[in-house]
């Protein structure tokens, strides 16, 4: 699994108060839970990890690379899902949609179409290929953003809060795919059944890092915390 490396990490936004403070930390298990109430924190650490907030004090690394100047090179590596997916739906319809992250990896025509075929029907929307994707429900919309995250094969795959704006259903079927998946997963949540099983999770409180633990451990000190 890659090396994810926080040191002696701490950032605000314009003159605000600090949003983390003197975060220190490394990561390289498979599953890694993330939690903390709102403003703690917590979303600002894991836009950190591929360079989508840059810290101002500190440093950042993911197998060596600072997110400071080699953010490129971190965010093909790094795959990140959104709370809402219409932040990263793009393009008109399914299937372009997910082709369009692979433009950058400079892979044959022939390739792309198979393997934007192949994680359409992994994920159950092979029917749905040349739907606007607009016009699909909360849960296939979840859906593509995996997909089209997934498909451009990362090493890393953070989630932030991907099972928010979803039914008990679709948040099932999120939670089965991401326990599927063969890469290094990083999952912001609220809902801390989803971290069942995980190697480890990590606790923010007001801008800190407060626990860092086996969920079951990691959970009871956040409940004791709101």
């Amino acid at each position: 699994m890659p090396l994810i490396e926080f040191a002696e990490v701490t950032h605000a936004f314009g003159d605000g108060p600090a949003v983390l403070e003197d975060v220190t930390v490394s990561l390289h298990e498979r599953r890694i839970g993330i939690i903390g109430g709102n403003g703690s924190g917590k979303s600002t650490f894991v836009r950190m990890i591929n360079g989508l907030v840059v810290p101002e004090a500190g440093t950042v690394r993911v197998d060596g690379d600072s997110t400071a100047n080699q953010a490129r090179r971190i965010r093909r590596k790094v795959g990140f899902c959104f709370t809402n997916p219409d932040s990263q739906i793009v393009m008109p319809t399914v299937a372009e949609d997910v082709a369009f992250g692979l433009r950058r990896l400079k892979i044959s025509k022939t390739e792309v179409q198979e393997r934007v075929a192949a994680i359409l029907e992994t994920y159950g929307l092979k029917q749905l290929a040349d739907r606007p994707a607009h016009t699909l429900s909360g849960g296939q919309k979840q859906l593509l953003a995996l997909a089209s995250v997934v498909v451009t094969e990362p090493e890393v795959l953070i989630l932030d809060e991907p099972t928010t704006l979803l039914d008990l259903s679709n948040e099932r079927r999120i939670r089965r795919e991401i326990e599927q998946l063969d890469l290094q997963v990083i999952l912001v949540t609220h809902h801390l059944h989803l971290l069942d099983g995980f190697d480890r999770t990590l606790v923010f409180h007001q801008g800190r890092l407060v626990a860092d633990d086996h969920p079951d451990q990691a959970r009871t000190t956040y409940r004791a915390l709101i």
